[in-house]
This record gives structure tokens, sequence and C-alpha cells, in this order.
């Protein structure tokens, strides 16, 4: 069966290769982009090389940052209280709890889960970041706000485990969040509680 050209397949290839696209989104993808005015299409490829080019991690806390700026808005913010560091998984799951707009200290993003069958290990994680600022003496609360299910939890224990003795108190969100939910679909009312319900890992 004959198939478009190959630069338009290799289009549909490549949006399918994208998570949560399947063939046929793929394939309607890649039909507006020809559809669609050339400047919407090539302003969705400056975007994509902007995003390549210049967003890098912050150097403290591991949130996504521009490449003028080493250090995110929030690491930035005077306001925040940087004693208090909620541990996150992903950028998403940091945004997902800014919404909420009750917590003001900040984050660390550990970049990832322990999942050893995708070959996700500590290793793969910024652990010895996050251990060098509690050790550093001025962290007073480390929250754990890893997804509630079997990765993150685990992902929590190797935390609490490798920092048991730096003194800092470390807390867990409370479970308002449903087991096996995901940080990033909890509505902002359930994350502000489970915020304000957080108790002792």
């Amino acid at each position: 069966m004959a198939g478009y050209s190959g630069t338009v397949d290799r289009l549909i290839d490549a949006f399918g290769r994208l998570p949560g696209v399947g063939a046929k989104t793929a394939e309607r993808l890649a039909h507006h982009l020809l559809k669609c005015p050339a400047e919407e299409a090539l302003a969705l490829a400056d975007a994509i090389r902007d995003v390549r080019e210049r967003v890098r991690h912050c150097q403290t806390c591991y949130h996504l940052t521009e490449a003028e700026h080493p250090l995110c808005g929030i690491c930035r913010d005077p306001r925040r209280d940087a004693s208090v560091v909620c541990v996150v998984e992903q950028p998403r799951d940091l945004l997902a709890l800014e919404k909420a707009g009750t917590f003001r200290g900040v984050y660390h993003v550990l970049l990832g889960r322990l999942a050893p069958l995708q070959g996700m290990g500590p290793d793969q994680l910024t652990l010895p970041a996050l251990e060098a600022r509690v050790r550093s003496g001025t962290i007073q609360e480390l929250i754990m706000a890893t997804n509630p299910n079997l990765e993150g939890d685990g992902t929590a224990l190797l935390v609490a485990n490798r920092l048991a003795d730096s003194g800092v108190p470390i807390t867990r969100l409370a479970r308002g969040l449903a087991s096996g939910s995901v940080l990033e679909f909890a509505n902002k009312e359930m994350l502000a509680d489970a915020i304000n319900g957080r108790q002792r890992f």
C-alpha cells in the first residue's frame, strides 16, 4: 500500500514518537501543518528549536529555566522560604503544586523516580545535589511530594534513608491524593489539602 511522500511520512513518524500521540493523531497533526499558513508551521519549528537551545535546568533545584538565568524564577524569588524544600519527580509536578497557590517554600526536582524496569536507578536522579542542599545546614524541612504510587513511594523511601542522619525533619504529602494517581492531574483543592495536611515521613 502506497504511503505519503517520504517527507510527510517522516513527519508523521516524528509526531508518533511523542508520548500520548497515536498513529491517527500523528497523521492529523501532519495534515494540519500541511494546510496551515507557513508562518504558523515555522513558528512551531522555531519554538521547538528555541526550547532545545535555550532551556536549561536550574543550578539549584533542577526546575526549568532560560539559559541566561542560571537559577529559576522560584529560586530567584526572595519572598520564598528557602528553608523548606519540596521534592518532586518532574518539573510538571512542581507546576501542579504551584497552581494550588499555598506552598511558599522552594523545590528540588529529581528528574525522575526509581523505576528499575525502565532503567531508572538512583544514579539517574539528582540525589547528590539534594543531599548537598540538605547537609548545607540551611534546610529546616524536606517535604516528599513524589507521586503516591509504588515507584514514587520507593523513591521517597530512598531519599529518607539517605538523609536519615541529617537531623532535618522529613514530611510527606498527606494522603488526600489517591494512591496510584499522578500529581499532574490532581485538582488544585486536592493539592492544597495535601500540602497543608502533610505529615512526618
